[in-house]
């Protein structure tokens, strides 16, 4: 096999798709990353680029993705350009040619995906800046009529992503404000910018998906009316791209801010709007995430009933297991994360056997990089096990979430654990009970 240096078509890659469709070759892509733990976000529209050339090296996370699903290809091989020849453009160019325009090679910035990934999930707001490309001097405003290209798109897709890795990672409270000029860059280039139809359909989904992702951000960090203003936004935006998935997404969110904020109505009405978005789908995941959604609101109903039924609606679609066509957003929904929802709706229903069954098997089932829900779920059983009357074991799981404050900045937790400090506070005679008011009021302290 061989290859060009141009940025000619990749036949070879095409050839290995074969009759996949390019969604399908996407979804055997990310199957085959969590195969060897690698973590990737491949779609339909990554696979084009790399078909059409636009992706000459992919980052070294990809890499391995695919000399794993096939043994004995080198790059080359594969049909890509030499990673040398990628980061160091200028070795190639022609005698008296052009150099290359500044930011042009566009799979330099895949290259360098991972790299940031790695950098902002252990630094501060500054790395934030930097991974989401604020820290460049195209974030400033966007003058009308401006050209915006597949690069632009590209930026916004993966700060949507950089934004999902470090809240999982970290959190949202540190994360909020950068994030959000983000969200105002990507509508000023769908607003002001001058785009192909291909470019503008890119940009919608993306702006969607970012406006969710900053409402979430708000939601996390307590700024629960920013949140619904977002989500509200995005909705906005899928009804005007008629972007079905966006819309199922947004009403998906809406339903879990409106169970938090005490408005448990809206919460089931929002969680089937969802669902009737989504029905066409294809995503039994997501059919199911959207069924704990709206078990929220029936709890915090105090519809017992009701409840059970989306639960067990909820359980009878996970178990119909992945699919190709679950959203690349949904991540965050396996096992664990089902249980910790079927956990919140038994504490909401006061059922605190349940619910400390579930938090516990929740937490022994998340994966270790979603540190904050892992916090998250802890919080909730030490608020379960209150529940229960035991008192030592649930300050035990509350220093355990206090040990984590230095790597979760999330308010929605720490109110959480604030609300179990409150309460065992008269019961300092309990030694564990003391040990736990003491960590906790030396962390605010700090």
């Amino acid at each position: 096999m061989s290859n060009t240096l141009d940025r000619s078509a990749n036949q070879l890659m095409r050839a290995l798709r074969g009759d996949l469709s390019p969604g399908e070759f996407a979804a055997s892509v990310r199957r085959a990353a969590r195969e060897i733990g690698e973590h990737v976000s491949c779609d339909a529209r990554y696979v084009g680029r790399i078909e059409s050339g636009e992706i000459r090296c992919p980052n070294y996370a990809y890499e391995r993705v695919f000399r794993h699903m096939f043994p004995g290809s080198s790059l080359q091989e594969l049909g890509f350009a030499p990673r040398r020849e990628v980061r160091h453009p200028e070795r190639r160019r022609p005698p008296g040619g052009e150099p290359p325009r500044p930011g042009a090679p566009f799979e330099i910035h895949e290259e360098n995906d991972d790299v940031h990934r790695r950098t902002f999930l252990a630094g501060g707001p500054v790395a934030v800046t930097t991974a989401l490309g604020l820290d460049h001097p195209a974030a400033a405003e966007v003058p009308l009529g401006t050209r915006v290209g597949a690069a632009d798109a590209h930026r916004v897709e993966a700060a949507v992503r950089d934004i999902r890795l470090l809240d999982d990672a970290h959190g949202a409270d540190a994360l909020f404000d950068r994030a959000g000029q983000a969200l105002r860059r990507a509508y000023q280039l769908l607003n002001c910018g001058s785009y192909s139809a291909q470019v503008e359909q890119r940009l919608q989904a993306a702006a969607g998906e970012l406006a969710i992702s900053v409402g979430w951000l708000a939601h996390d960090s307590g700024r629960l009316v920013e949140a619904r203003s977002f989500y509200a936004e995005a909705l906005a935006t899928a009804r005007m791209a008629n972007d079905a998935p966006l819309e199922a997404h947004s009403f998906c969110n809406s339903a879990f801010l409106a169970r938090d904020a005490g408005r448990p109505r809206e919460a089931v009405r929002a969680a089937q709007a969802a669902r009737q978005a989504a029905d066409g789908l294809g995503s039994a995941r997501l059919r199911s995430l959207l069924a704990m959604r709206e078990a929220g609101g029936w709890a915090l109903l105090q519809d017992r009933s009701a409840c059970e039924r989306s639960i067990g609606t909820a359980r009878q679609h996970f178990e119909a297991g992945p699919s190709d066509a679950d959203p690349e957003w949904m991540s965050f929904y396996g096992e664990a994360e089902l249980l910790g929802l079927e956990s919140q709706c038994w504490s909401a229903l006061s059922v605190w056997d349940l619910a400390t069954d579930r938090a516990r098997r929740a937490i022994a089932l998340q994966q270790p990089h979603f540190v904050r829900n892992r916090a998250l779920y802890t919080a909730e059983l030490a608020h379960d096990q209150l529940g229960r009357g035991e008192l030592a074991a649930a300050a035990e799981s509350g220093c355990q979430v206090v040990s984590l404050f230095g790597e979760v900045r999330s308010t929605r937790i720490r109110d959480m654990v604030a609300g179990t400090v409150s309460r065992l506070r008269p019961h300092q005679s309990v030694p564990e009970v003391a040990e736990f008011v003491q960590r906790y009021d030396a962390a605010l302290a700090g």
